[in-house]
């Protein structure tokens, strides 16, 4: 049993309201407390604190029956905004969304070096500039999310590896933090992009496994609704399961891992080698096959292959209801979903559908600014929702 001083439980309850208010975008006072089970008076007192703070608003809507107008509520979604970063190799994606999830700016920036002093140099620049361009809103930039493509102590927000840029035992948070005033969390880009296909598109299922097939591969998982981290948050490493024992040689000190077989860049260099062809890019492969490029199908499929071998481990370890494949290469594959259902043939493995990401590379600040939505109001669970032009790609307003 649960149990606590009427500070907390008022907390719980401000928590509660909040998250059916952003759930249901707008919503009366009476519909408020059916939904909640709590008293009118609860609500009245909750929702006149969240007035006075500016965090949500009134709005009479129109309507054509006799009586009197209801009076609505709806998160004020500039009262502040939150900023996702994206780390990746060699660029930085920045998205600034507004409390109700909408990106409201996005810009993505080269990045010259390796070196870790530099970069953070860069983001502490970068943050610095865009508090001070949305001061003027009630809070401001409320807190910063950063994604790091590698393993992340969920303690401390510190950077075990970073396998790209080399980067091995660095606290980025502290190091983030020593120059700035808002609040910096750190996480996984896997994990974060795992949380935006929950929160944006797949809002009803609780059991969801995120696959990036990109330079390496990344998965995030959530079980029972919750982000699974493992013990030091270093969960979700699946591109580093052996499927090929005796295989080629992997960075990680093994042989034979998934990546090697199934993440795009292996894929395109081996194409490379067999074409005899350099830098090759996904935009190449679309043009391969409009033209029907025997080679180029051939090493598709056998691709998908691949892929299925680490799919059908995966289903059997967490019998997921949703699977989300976050692929350049298979979206521009006719039939590449079928493919590898049809490759999954064994009479254990259980899962309820395979889907290809809609959120594509910006799955990661995504998930990050509705983390960071998260965070700021303090509630358990959110669903949010996507403009049909996923992201607005505005100049930099600094």
């Amino acid at each position: 049993m649960v149990t606590g001083d009427s500070s907390y439980i008022k907390k719980i309850n401000r928590s509660l309201i909040l998250q059916k208010i952003i759930e249901n975008d707008f919503i009366s006072r009476a519909d408020l407390s059916k939904i909640t089970g709590l008293n009118k008076a609860t609500i009245s007192v909750q929702v006149a604190d969240l007035l006075q703070e500016e965090l949500v608003y009134e709005k009479q809507l129109e309507h054509h029956s006799v009586g009197r107008r209801p009076i609505m509520l709806s998160i004020n979604e500039d009262a502040g905004y939150v900023l996702g970063i994206d780390v990746d190799y060699k660029s930085i994606i920045y998205t600034i969304s507004n409390l109700k999830g909408k990106p409201v700016f996005e810009n993505e920036e080269k990045v010259d070096t390796d070196d870790y002093d530099s970069i953070i140099k860069t983001l502490i620049g970068k943050i610095k500039e865009y508090q001070l361009h949305f001061s003027d809103s009630p809070y401001g930039v409320v807190n910063a999310i950063i994604g790091i493509h590698g393993t992340v102590n969920k303690q401390i927000g510190s950077i075990r590896f970073n396998p790209r840029y080399k980067w091995v035992q660095k606290n980025i948070k502290e190091d983030l933090q020593k120059e700035l005033s808002i609040p910096i969390f750190v996480e996984n880009n896997a994990n974060l992009s795992a949380y935006a296909e929950k929160v944006y598109k797949h809002h009803h299922s609780n059991n969801l496994l995120t696959l990036i097939l990109t330079s390496g591969i990344g998965s995030g998982m959530i079980i029972d609704g919750e982000l699974q981290k493992g013990f030091h948050g270093y969960a979700g490493e699946m591109g580093h399961m052996i499927i090929f024992p005796n295989g080629d040689a992997c960075r990680c000190g093994n042989h034979g891992c998934w990546e090697l077989y199934a993440s795009e860049t292996k894929f395109l260099r081996n194409l490379e080698t067999e074409i005899n062809q350099t830098n090759l890019s996904i935009a190449d492969i679309q043009n391969f096959l409009k033209t029907d490029h025997i080679i180029v199908k051939s090493f598709i499929d056998r691709y998908l292959q691949y892929v299925s071998i680490g799919l059908n481990n995966i289903i059997n370890l967490y019998n997921p209801e949703t699977i989300v494949i976050n692929s350049r290469l298979l979206k521009i594959y006719p039939g590449s979903v079928e493919k590898l259902k049809g490759n999954l043939i064994s009479s254990v493995s259980e899962y309820g559908e395979i889907v290809l990401s809609d959120l594509g590379n910006y799955s990661c600040v995504l998930g990050a600014c509705a983390l960071g939505i998260q965070h700021f109001l303090d509630v358990h669970n959110i669903q949010l929702y996507l403009p049909e032009t996923q992201l607005l790609k505005e100049e930099s307003p600094v």
